[in-house]
């Protein structure tokens, strides 16, 4: 298989290029993009899905996560896949686990195959 140039152009390669680590994204910044781009405040999602306008505000600000429920609420009101939003929050806890323990993890833990 054959990837030409012309079919990357849109990819930013620049971090993987200069080796810098990429933070994890929390899920909220991606809820606050959506919001933004079709005008939507917190209040009005918030009524519309059923929970305070509080708790969309501490995922908005990555003070709290999005859990199996609020994958449920923000994939009906948004006609999304609730597995993305349950997966954007799998995804960022994974990364952020790996930023914090996982060198040290590797040097305490003897994998099976080498016990």
């Amino acid at each position: 298989m054959t990837i030409r140039m012309g079919e990357i152009q849109h990819l930013d390669l620049e971090e993987i290029a200069t080796g810098e680590h990429i933070p994890p994204i929390h899920p909220g910044a991606f809820l606050k993009e959506i919001m933004d781009e079709l005008g939507i405040r917190q209040y009005r999602l918030a009524k519309s899905i059923g929970t305070s306008a509080m708790r969309i505000s501490h995922i908005l600000h990555a003070h709290r996560p999005v859990t199996a429920e609020m994958a449920l609420r923000l994939g009906l009101f948004f006609d999304q896949s609730q597995e993305y939003w349950l997966g954007l929050q799998t995804r960022y806890d994974m990364e952020t686990a790996k930023d914090a323990m996982l060198d040290r993890l590797r040097m305490e833990i003897i994998p099976l195959h080498a016990a």
